[in-house]
């Protein structure tokens, strides 16, 4: 077996000895050392002494190495080393608590993050649609829902208490996040911890920033693309942002969705002692829309569906997948649109989202999962029927290929899941209220 390690972030990586012989070199010669000969003695006896404690199926944590450096420097007499190395490594854990909450993304994916998230349904025999069948066979899916709805509020609750901690400095929250990920109560949650620490979220509504609707470029079957941040009047929004931060009363835009018209000059806005101003957006971590605001002033959350939860061949539901299901019941009660529109529009949020909004996940201060496994069996008793409709309507449509093979990757996953009929159990206050409808908050 090759000789690895755990990383904090859950990855398992080749050992690699040389990285130990150097941390043992720096900390020497901090204290005036420059034999780089006895660190690389020193780093194979923290090698030897390592893969002897771990039996064959047993990996050792980058914790378990550097503990080991600490007692091997010890045990050899490099006393003062020794203190430097444990003065380094605390020095380093500090830096990782005041970023604990950031996260590194590769490719825009939060790795360390989706482990804690499948490590979490492991945990709640969640992570396949077979152990949320066998909760719902045996009863226990009002458990579940329980268990899901404390773990999102525990970290919206974490969230806002870290936006205390960086009071005053901060003066504004950006919510961002793709569409249907659930900012609105993400921020409402967010809001009510604030409230009760004496502060108070002001919004500015920035749909009411759009340019008018014929403005707006059209594709090829004539809709209009909301999604991208160039339908909105970024000029404005800066001014407006360095305007109440300033201390000033601004008066925004109203924008009709009906009619596709903006007027200016319409709500009055302005910012008290207190108050924090919000923006919750899908363009939210979009630079140029707060660029007029220094960065130590805004506080960044990105918020998604992270779910990890596969079928019986190993797929993992989508999160984009999971989210449009959401949006297709939301836009049928809330926008009148045919869950086929939104199915069918879907490529042009996912276009923008992949453009836009998810490539600047990795500049957030803090990620929250919104991914509930529970609701799955629920989105498919409410939506499954259409997919069916979908794959016979459009798998010979060319301009609708998108629209085909997004809903034949949704019918196969969903397939085999047994689906949930009574909704009772879920809180009025549950974030998956602000799609299926029966919140206790408004929207």
């Amino acid at each position: 077996m090759d000789k690895v390690i755990v990383k904090r972030d859950g990855r398992v990586v080749p050992f690699d000895r040389e990285r130990i012989t150097t941390a043992i070199f720096n900390a020497a010669t901090s204290v005036g050392g420059s034999d780089r000969a006895t660190a690389e003695e020193l780093a194979a006896k923290v090698e030897d002494r390592l893969w002897h404690s771990y039996h064959r199926d047993a990996i050792p944590s980058v914790e378990d190495v550097q503990d080991l450096v600490e007692s091997v420097l010890i045990h050899e007499g490099h006393a003062r080393t020794s203190r430097a190395y444990i003065i380094y490594r605390h020095q380093h854990a500090q830096a990782r608590a005041a970023r604990q909450d950031r996260f590194e993304a590769t490719d825009n994916i939060p790795y360390k993050k989706i482990y804690e998230v499948l490590r979490w349904n492991m945990n709640h025999d969640c992570e396949t649609v077979e152990g949320l069948n066998r909760i719902i066979d045996s009863g226990g899916f009002p458990d579940l829902i329980a268990a899901c709805e404390e773990r999102y509020t525990k970290e919206v609750k974490a969230c806002a208490e870290k936006v205390i901690a960086r009071l005053p400095d901060v003066r504004m929250v950006i919510i961002a996040g793709p569409s249907s990920s659930g900012k609105t109560t993400t921020t409402i949650k967010m809001g009510e911890t604030l409230k009760a620490h004496g502060y108070e979220l002001v919004a500015i509504n920035i749909d009411h920033y759009f340019f008018d609707l014929e403005m707006h470029p059209k594709d090829e079957f004539g809709d209009y693309d909301y999604e991208t941040p160039q339908a909105l009047d970024l000029d404005l929004i800066n001014q407006h942002l360095a305007d109440l931060m300033a201390g000033k009363t601004i008066r925004t835009p109203d924008y009709n969705f009906k009619t596709g018209k903006r007027t200016l000059d319409v709500h009055e806005l302005s910012l008290g002692p207190k108050q924090i101003l919000l923006i919750d957006s899908l363009h939210g971590l979009y630079a140029k829309m707060t660029e007029s605001i220094p960065a130590h002033n805004k506080f960044r959350l990105y918020i998604e569906t992270l779910g990890q939860v596969q079928d019986d061949e190993g797929n993992f539901m989508r999160w984009a997948d999971n989210r449009l299901l959401r949006r297709m019941i939301r836009d049928s009660w809330n926008r009148n649109l045919k869950p086929m529109q939104t199915l069918t529009h879907w490529h042009y949020v996912r276009r923008s989202e992949l453009t836009h909004i998810i490539p600047f996940i990795g500049s957030a201060d803090f990620l929250v999962n919104s991914a509930m496994p529970f609701e799955l069996p629920i989105l498919k008793h409410k939506l499954f029927g259409h997919f069916p409709e979908a794959l016979e309507k459009f798998k010979n449509e060319p301009k609708r290929q998108d629209a085909y093979i997004r809903a034949r990757r949704v019918h196969d996953f969903l397939q085999h899941l047994r689906p949930w009929e009574d909704d009772s159990a879920v809180s009025p206050r549950s974030l998956i209220r602000e799609f299926i409808g029966g919140s206790e908050y408004t929207y």
